[in-house]
Parts: C-alpha cells; structure tokens; sequence
C-alpha cells in the first residue's frame, strides 16, 4: 500500500475541516478550488499552513477565492 506524503495527507486535513467551517462537503470545495486554480497553490502552501492555526489557513484562502 502506498503512503501519502505529508504534505498531502495535510491537504486532506485541511480540506475537510475547511469544508466542514463552511458547512460544504468536501467533494463541493475540492470542486471549487479546482475551478477557481488554487488546488496547487493550497497544495504548495504546506509549509506555512502547517505551522500555524488552521483558521490562518482558512483566511489566506477566503482572501483568494469568491465565496464559498
């Protein structure tokens, strides 16, 4: 069996929990996300997003997005 990277099981994390602050599914933001280009942008940002709050995170990426 393969192993995620940390990087990406730390994706996931962020997906869900951000998904689950906007009362969204996962499914719906990863679709929004990709539409909107940030999937390797919020993928590449790892190193910052790890190390501080998860709400951090989710403010950088509101400032990118239109509203989800």
């Amino acid at each position: 069996m393969m192993k995620l990277s940390n990087q990406s099981e730390f994706f996931i994390l962020l997906l869900e929990k951000y998904a689950e602050q906007k009362s969204r599914s996962a499914g719906e933001v990863l679709k929004r996300w990709q539409e909107q280009g940030l999937l390797d942008y919020i993928h590449g940002m790892y190193e910052q997003y790890h190390t501080e709050r998860l709400e951090n995170a989710f403010a950088d990426i509101d400032s990118k997005t239109n509203c989800i």
